[in-house]
């Protein structure tokens, strides 16, 4: 008797099993075609990460896109866990990852650059960075890579200023930049890095970030672009940092005119003994970045850099974008 159990069972279930693909068929073969369309778009909107700016239009306005970015881009080592590192991903990976902006935080040493957060060198210098760079826009020509350039911590044995240093880099690879000062279209910086500058400069070089605020929501208004830029870094109430990224994404949304938005997530919460904390930030904000994309799926929201960027919260940002 016992023996009989297990051939009903299976008869059993391999019996329920083939119903349940012929409803799950005909479920399927009953979809109505608006449906259908509906899923195909779906599909369609899932944008390669690596070429998803090919999808729009050559005379859209990059203020007009909602881009990824990185905060801090080349940190990836701290001596004490939380007061250094702010990505997991290296620079070219935070490209295939869809990041088109990065903020690149550059030591003047020995009349070059080398990456660093604070006082901790990142074991990258500006070279590695601009290679990842080159090496990715030249494999995806469709695409452009807008980078934020800020001089960081102490300078030491130079023989000549960051802006004449910055040069030199740009005449190893001129094709490769842009450095025009006003909100550019995207097929005018296609396969180029156009720099957003927050070094000081002899003459007009890329668009001028230089009247950065501290610590706060503020306009940087030139007379070749606007900005409009969040970067509360310095965290009481990680509530209030949600509240400052939200009202700023709403803002952008409801933005018309080539005003450029940039909306970090980032920042440090002071932790024991008064040391800052990244990890704090990033683990409560990052989380309402992807349900606020979740729910908002459609519009222009500008420039979000994020501690500790991944593949899927990058991709909820630019599908918004189609």
């Amino acid at each position: 008797m016992r023996k009989l159990k297990l051939p009903l069972l299976v008869a059993l279930v391999l019996t329920f099993g083939a119903c349940k693909k012929e409803e799950q068929l005909k479920e399927s073969v009953s979809l109505s075609s608006s449906k259908q369309a509906a899923l195909s778009t779906a599909q369609l909107l899932s944008a390669s990460l690596n070429n998803w700016m090919g999808n729009i239009a050559d005379q859209t306005s990059i203020a007009a896109i909602s881009i990824p970015g990185t905060h801090d881009s080349g940190a990836t080592q701290e001596p004490i866990s939380g007061t250094a590192k702010c990505q997991n991903l290296s620079i070219a990976d935070q490209l295939n990852a869809g990041v088109r902006y990065l903020d690149v935080r550059c030591r003047h040493i020995d009349n070059g650059f080398a990456i660093h957060h604070g006082a901790i060198y990142q074991n990258l210098n500006f070279t590695d960075v601009l290679n990842a760079c080159i090496n990715f826009l030249n494999s995806n020509s469709t695409e452009t890579i807008i980078m934020s350039v800020k001089e960081e911590h102490t300078p030491s044995n130079n023989t000549r200023t960051f802006e004449q240093t910055f040069d030199t880099y740009v005449q190893q690879n001129p094709s490769k930049w842009d450095l025009g000062n006003n909100i550019p279209t995207l097929g005018s910086i296609r396969g180029k890095i156009r720099l957003l500058r927050r070094f000081s400069a002899a003459s007009p070089k890329g668009i001028d970030a230089t009247a950065w605020a501290d610590n706060t929501t503020f306009d940087i208004n030139n007379a070749a672009a606007n900005l409009k830029v969040q970067d509360f870094y310095n965290v009481n109430d990680v509530n209030n940092k949600w509240t400052s990224v939200e009202t700023q994404l709403n803002a952008a949304k409801n933005d018309t005119s080539n005003r450029l938005y940039l909306n970090y997530g980032s920042g440090y919460k002071a932790g024991i003994f008064g040391i800052p904390n990244i990890n704090t930030v990033a683990n409560f904000i990052n989380p309402k970045i992807s349900t606020f994309f979740t729910n908002n799926t459609h519009g222009r929201f500008g420039i979000i850099p994020l501690d500790f960027i991944d593949s899927s919260r990058s991709q909820l940002i630019i599908n918004t974008n189609f």
